[in-house]
């Protein structure tokens, strides 16, 4: 008997942004959705533009990226990264949460689900972190247009930093699909016409 996919529906009770106002909770496992949807589309883009990646394990790769919190929990960021000796910590603790959950697989199986939680080539898991990123920004979009002054910060602040990752593939993303996550079912269905 394997607990693993038992421990990862449990993702949809662990709410993210712990120390910040919502107007709409989010939780670990819709979180991860969104994030292997934009890394598929990242993972695209990318071999659109000369690359050579397999876009289904990237975005599979997103979608197990969270593993480890269904032990941990999600850790605020402003805690995770406060200084550099609680950030190791907080990332050996999710390394031995995913090699434990990992360690309950059958052996048949186990190498291929390793692979997409912890494996991946550098260009794979660049594209994962990207997705990641533009999860945060886009959450921080939607709060922002529905008046929640709280993630103006985080919205200035994550758009930075995917500014600075400088890459070709976050910014096509940015320019075609981000503005409409902002807008309201009736504005986004005007575009549909």
């Amino acid at each position: 008997m394997s607990v693993f996919y038992a421990f990862l529906s449990r993702m949809r009770y662990i709410t993210r942004w712990g120390l910040m106002r919502n107007t709409r909770a989010e939780n670990v496992m819709e979180h991860s959705a969104i994030v292997a949807m934009f890394a598929h589309a990242l993972a695209v883009i990318h071999n659109k533009q000369g690359g050579n990646v397999d876009e289904n394990k990237v975005g599979m790769m997103a979608l197990f990226h969270e593993t480890g919190e269904v032990i941990t929990g999600d850790m605020p960021t402003p805690i995770k990264y406060f200084n550099p000796e609680i950030t190791s910590a907080y990332k050996a603790i999710e390394a031995e949460s995913e090699t434990k959950l990992l360690s309950s697989l059958p052996e048949e199986i186990e190498r291929e689900v390793t692979e997409l939680v912890s494996g991946g080539n550098d260009v794979e898991k660049r594209l994962v972190k990207y997705a990641d990123t533009l999860s945060a920004y886009v959450k921080c979009l939607e709060e922002v247009s529905q008046g929640n002054a709280e993630f103006r910060e985080a919205e200035i602040s994550t758009k930075r930093k995917l500014k600075e990752y400088g890459s070709k593939e976050v910014d096509y993303f940015m320019e075609r699909f981000v503005t409409p996550f902002g807008l309201s079912l009736d504005l986004l269905s005007k575009e549909l016409n």
